[in-house]
């Protein structure tokens, strides 16, 4: 069984307060991209659980991998065989896309499907939780304004269906830690609900990520990244999460010319999931 997880971009992002246990409170909007990896499943043959990664290098230890730590979760709760997991790498990862957190809640997703579980959505986002702020999101999968750790979710209608999305990473890794250190909690922000149904040439100014100004500071050529994008004529353009990824949006009628270094990772989506 194959399923193929999504990654997403944060339209905004606001850190609004430190909560008791550790964790950020925050507000924003997550939306789901046509960028996948693929992650399959099958019975282990040698009664073993194993984890083959293909694609982009992760750097990690194959019992610390989210899909791994996935399975464990699951089986402290059911009984579930040994299986042979797969997981080929397409999203970057450590760049504000999402990826380790959708291939975690797709594994248990495709536990879910693969040995008929019955776990109701609301249970199956109670377990990513665990895993990731992130991972819930990826249950829902569709425009949501999220808030708390990122997993009090509401559904929201928003569709960038007629705008090219780019992505550009430059390889640069952005600590999360360090990142949410450079902040000091603010609740005196724009709305991010009204501001997403606001035309987009009002979200240059409006629509804002707290994180953009002290990762920029650090690495000024993420900066020069967005402004390279919105030189050749993007509608908007932003950080996602804590980096380093940026994203544009571009009008499809038109083709945008700018130029990154050969190393770096860019992609042009058509079709963006609304």
């Amino acid at each position: 069984m194959v399923l193929f997880p999504n990654c997403k971009i944060n339209l905004g992002l606001h850190i609004v307060g430190k909560r008791p246990d550790g964790f950020h409170d925050l507000e924003t909007i997550f939306y789901p991209l046509p960028l996948y990896d693929a992650l399959e499943l099958v019975h282990s043959k040698d009664g073993a659980t194993t984890l083959q990664v293909t694609g982009i290098t992760i750097d990690a230890h194959a019992e610390d991998n989210i899909c791994i730590k996935a399975y464990r979760l699951i089986q402290q709760t059911h009984q579930i065989p040994p299986v042979q997991i797969h997981l080929h790498k397409n999203i970057p990862s450590g760049a504000g896309l999402g990826g380790g957190s959708a291939d975690g809640a797709f594994m248990l997703q495709l536990l879910n499907k693969k040995f008929a579980l019955g776990l109701s959505n609301e249970q199956l986002m109670g377990l990513s939780l665990q895993l990731g702020s992130d991972c819930p999101f990826f249950i829902y999968n569709q425009p949501c304004f999220a808030q708390g750790r990122g997993e009090r979710l509401q559904p929201v209608t928003l569709d960038l269906s007629a705008y090219a999305i780019v992505l550009v990473n430059p390889k640069i890794h952005i600590n999360t830690g360090w990142a949410f250190a450079q902040l000091q909690p603010d609740r005196q922000h724009s709305n991010l609900l009204q501001v997403a149904q606001q035309p987009i040439g009002y979200w240059k100014t409006d629509m804002t990520n707290d994180f953009e100004p002290p990762v920029f500071a650090a690495y000024p050529e993420i900066a020069k990244i967005k402004e390279t994008l919105y030189d050749a004529g993007a509608a908007y353009a932003s950080l996602t999460g804590t980096g380093s990824t940026v994203f544009a949006l571009f009008d499809k009628n038109t083709t945008p010319a700018f130029h990154f270094p050969q190393h770096y990772f860019v992609q042009i989506l058509l079709h963006a999931e609304g």
